[in-house]
């Protein structure tokens, strides 16, 4: 399928593809031929327990015209929060460090598990190896996104970002039940630079049916300039990217949000936090 015009140039900033321990829909390669073949503008490539900076960098070669961007989450498979394991991924191009996913407490406390790493120490304040994370950031000019952590711990991670002059910091997916933010907290967020990531999945069956007029609704009150439109896509059960994204911005237009609107969050946004 080709985007519509007033999409083409999207850049989806969540998609997940093969190699994974999860089943995908397609690997690398055929994730960026779909994209490239639908006009969009970019991909980021995320893998809940691998880096995916080097296959990012080895994609966009073979499939010349479409940036591929990769990143590392910090989950228990590359060491948890772990400096070392940063430090390697941004040497070797990561754009994104996502804080822990399913390995994070807050992810496994809403899944009835135990275990999980928390950014947070026992009175509540960064733990040394998170601070030392950020500082690798700031000057890799990475960008920091929340991953599953939970409001409550993503404050003072945010906070402490600020100040050791992190610019780029998404939070991900805040609608979804597991890492659902109020309102409120995400306009005092926007109100420090923070970015907003919501997901077309989150949505569906996988994503908590979240009600796409619950997320219309948060946009208009945080703002378009916040918000990134992407899909969390890639399982074998969804629509392909490209049409999950056209699905996501006609659904949202239909609410109300103009063409204009609609490039920002799926063009210009991604673009701003992206751009070296």
């Amino acid at each position: 399928m080709k985007l519509p015009d007033w999409l083409h140039g999207a850049i989806d900033m969540h998609l997940h593809s093969a190699p994974d321990l999860d089943p995908r829909r397609f690997d690398d390669l055929e994730l960026a031929r779909e994209a490239a073949s639908a006009g969009l503008g970019g991909i980021v490539i995320k893998n809940h327990h691998f880096s995916t900076a080097e296959r990012a960098w080895l994609v966009s070669k073979i499939v010349p015209g479409l940036p591929v961007f990769g990143g590392l989450v910090l989950n228990e498979t590359v060491g948890g929060l772990n400096p070392a394991a940063v430090r390697a991924a941004l040497a070797m191009g990561a754009r994104l460090i996502w804080m822990p996913t399913r390995s994070a407490l807050n992810h496994r406390r809403r899944r009835g598990e135990e275990g999980g790493l928390t950014v947070l120490d026992g009175d509540g304040r960064l733990r040394p190896e998170v601070e030392e994370i950020l500082a690798q950031m700031a000057s890799a000019r990475a960008i920091l996104c929340t991953g599953h952590l939970s409001p409550e711990e993503a404050l003072p991670l945010i906070v402490r970002a600020c100040e050791l002059g992190i610019e780029r910091l998404v939070v991900t997916h805040p609608e979804w039940p597991v890492t659902e933010y109020p309102v409120s907290l995400q306009k005092e967020l926007a109100a420090r630079g923070v970015m907003f990531e919501r997901c077309y999945n989150s949505t569906t069956h996988r994503g908590g049916h979240v009600p796409l007029e619950a997320i219309a609704d948060t946009i208009a009150q945080v703002g378009v300039e916040a918000t990134v439109l992407a899909t969390d896509s890639g399982q074998p059960d969804n629509p392909p990217p490209p049409e999950c994204l056209k699905l996501f911005a006609e659904g949202l237009r239909a609410l109300g949000f103009d063409r204009d609107h609609l490039r920002q969050m799926t063009c210009l946004n991604p673009q701003r936090l992206l751009a070296a």
